[in-house]
């Protein structure tokens, strides 16, 4: 793999080819769908993909809104939180991607994008902007600060919601009390006009226990380590592990494996394979013997 990079240095480049690549380097992003209601009682909804939680206790969530690169104005949910510091951040799955897309469009600000994407508000508990009746789950939230982080065009606002209300579509609770993330089906954010669905296959997990000592890169064999065989993710397999094998595991994976360890290529080729067999006890002793 070549890992030749390029130096970009953001005040040599236009604002907008710099946003794209932070857009692309950046991803996926999670989408906060918006909803918010202006002064005459207009209900706002627009997507967001600079957006995360950062606090589980008090549940905080932030999102920013940036002016716009094109001609530095500021978008209706920005206003509107300064009106009225409510809002519902819902989040977008497969099905309504495409009604959400409908939703960015900028419409003039006494246009509801309810009506344009044909998504349909709900009422929540605490306040007094409606949810997605379609989303997966939806924020009910108030704004505690909105922190502007500059005055040129690209220029975010940091807007800092506290969560009140979580409401979670019920097919979607496992019985362990845990969201599946299949039947969540959520959308990310990639760069231009890229997205990636977060399910099926393309979601898998990765178990590494971490208040638990693992053996590391640096225990592995110098041979292993520096192998031109096996990537950086297989040896991660290896290095993940609680502790070396055994003298005995060893002993025994050097008789299982014999014509394998006549030379470089074929050891640490069957190493790979047993790793993708998921057989990782088998290739970790092999590893040491």
């Amino acid at each position: 793999m070549d890992h030749k990079k390029r130096i970009i240095n953001p005040e040599d480049i236009e604002t907008r080819d710099f946003h794209q690549f932070l857009l692309g380097a950046v991803a996926p992003r999670p989408i906060a769908f918006v909803s918010t209601v202006n002064a005459d009682g207009v209900v706002n909804l627009a997507p967001y993909s600079f957006f995360n939680v950062f606090s589980s206790n008090p549940p905080i969530a932030v999102f920013s809104s940036n002016r716009r690169v094109s001609n530095n104005t500021t978008k209706d949910t920005l206003a509107n939180l300064k009106t009225n510091p409510e809002a519902v951040i819902n989040v977008v799955d497969y099905s309504i991607v495409r009604q959400m897309a409908i939703a960015s469009v900028e419409f003039p600000s006494d246009v509801s994008e309810f009506d344009k994407s044909g998504l349909t508000p709900t009422p929540g508990e605490v306040v007094s902007v409606p949810m997605v009746l379609e989303s997966p789950a939806s924020m009910e939230c108030t704004v505690d600060e909105i922190i502007p982080l500059g005055e040129r065009g690209g220029a975010g606002h940091l807007i800092i919601c506290k969560i009140h209300r979580l409401h979670v579509r019920e097919e979607a609770i496992q019985e362990n009390g845990r969201l599946d993330p299949h039947k969540m089906d959520l959308m990310g954010r990639m760069g231009r006009a890229y997205y990636v669905r977060a399910s099926g296959s393309n979601v898998f997990p990765i178990v590494q226990a971490v208040t638990q000592l693992c053996i590391g890169f640096d225990q592995l064999p110098t041979e292993i380590r520096e192998s031109d065989y096996l990537t950086g993710n297989e040896l991660a397999f290896l290095a993940g592990q609680r502790e070396k094998p055994s003298d005995s595991a060893c002993q025994e994976a050097k008789t299982r494996f014999n014509n394998d360890l006549s030379n470089t290529e074929a050891k640490h080729n069957r190493i790979k394979g047993l790793i993708a067999e998921e057989d990782i006890d088998s290739a970790l002793a092999l590893t040491f013997a």
